[in-house]
């Protein structure tokens, strides 16, 4: 009797902890922060809100960035816990800055492509929404707009605005570890710039975007895929379309020699050249890629002109690539409930 009192009690503050926790654990995961250039937030910086972030925590923090043009370079460090980065409107929020890989620092030095980039994101668990991420420093080389190298990262109705280079997804692009995951989903995104505006090491899905050649552009994708990764980037539903010249853009080069890149359903316009793909003038890099379509349509989407070694997908190999089965990873990560 004594001892079935006891569990009752045991069991009642059980509960009793389980509720208290999960009511702290909500008030903590909607913690937001605004910023506004006007100062009726709490930073009038983007770079203030994310220090402000804490380290290392597992609960998510929302900031809330108000219509203006933020004109800083931004950096999310690895350490930072699940963040969320929403603007008002992806044309109405603007962060953007000038930087470029010839700049010359305070030594004399390039700075390089890499600290080129306008945004840095290294931590995991990282969204943003209704952003304009922008480059402008204008034509004159690699100029980097956002760069990623953390893991689980989603883009959703975002603009990456730029020319060479504009969205690099570095992924473990400098890492011995190859083997780090670096999953990168981008949804309703629109994605601008003229040679190699995305590329990089990452695993990522572009569902339902607008990649669009600039009027001088030459190659869309730059993938430098892990040999030990089976996906690269995956487009689907998406349209590739731009005001380049007629039949002047490659869907893809191969930076390094395992580049991964997949077209699924996408409408193509008719500055995709007819062959497609290009080797970067390396023949080797033939045996090594894995480049493919299936349901190309549009004035670009004539598969009969494509390189031999680019591949046409049947219906059984499609079902790999839906965008649940390409992120997933290891972890069996999920990211549609982050979703609208």
């Amino acid at each position: 009797m004594k001892t079935s009192v006891f569990l009752k009690k045991v069991n009642f503050f059980s509960i009793f902890l389980m509720v208290w926790l999960s009511l702290l654990s909500f008030k903590t995961n909607d913690k937001t922060i605004v910023v506004s250039k006007d100062g009726k937030g709490n930073f009038t910086t983007v770079q203030q809100a994310i220090n402000a972030v804490e380290n290392n925590v597992l609960t998510r923090t929302k900031i809330f960035i108000k219509a203006g043009i933020y004109k800083e370079k931004i950096t999310i460090p690895a350490e930072k816990g699940p963040l969320i980065l929403e603007g008002e409107n992806s044309e109405a929020t603007i962060i953007t800055y000038d930087d470029f890989a010839s700049k010359k620092n305070a030594e004399g030095k390039e700075i390089g492509t890499t600290n080129s980039a306008t945004v840095f994101i290294y931590s995991n668990h990282f969204t943003a929404k209704n952003i304009s991420f922008q480059n402008s420093s204008g034509r004159v080389g690699q100029a980097v707009a956002v760069l990623t190298a953390g893991d689980r990262m989603i883009f959703e109705n975002c603009r990456f605005l730029g020319n060479q280079d504009t969205l690099y997804l570095k992924g473990v692009q400098d890492s011995l570890d190859k083997t780090r995951p670096s999953r990168n989903y981008f949804r309703n995104c629109y994605i601008e710039g003229t040679t190699d505006y995305i590329f990089g090491a990452g695993t990522a899905v572009f569902e339902n975007c607008t990649i669009y050649s600039k009027e001088t552009a030459s190659y869309v994708t730059a993938a430098s895929t892990p040999q030990e990764n089976e996906f690269g980037f995956v487009f689907i539903s998406s349209k590739i379309i731009g005001n380049a010249k007629e039949s002047s853009v490659y869907l893809g080069r191969p930076w390094r020699p395992f580049a991964k890149t997949v077209f699924i359903d996408c409408e193509m316009n008719a500055s995709i050249k007819p062959e497609g793909w290009h080797n970067w003038s390396k023949p080797e890099a033939e045996k090594t890629t894995f480049y493919a379509e299936l349901g190309s349509r549009g004035a670009g989407a004539d598969v009969s002109k494509r390189i031999s070694w680019s591949h046409q997908l049947n219906k059984a190999k499609r079902k790999k690539y839906t965008a649940e089965n390409v992120l997933k990873g290891k972890d069996n990560w999920n990211f549609r409930p982050h979703l609208k």
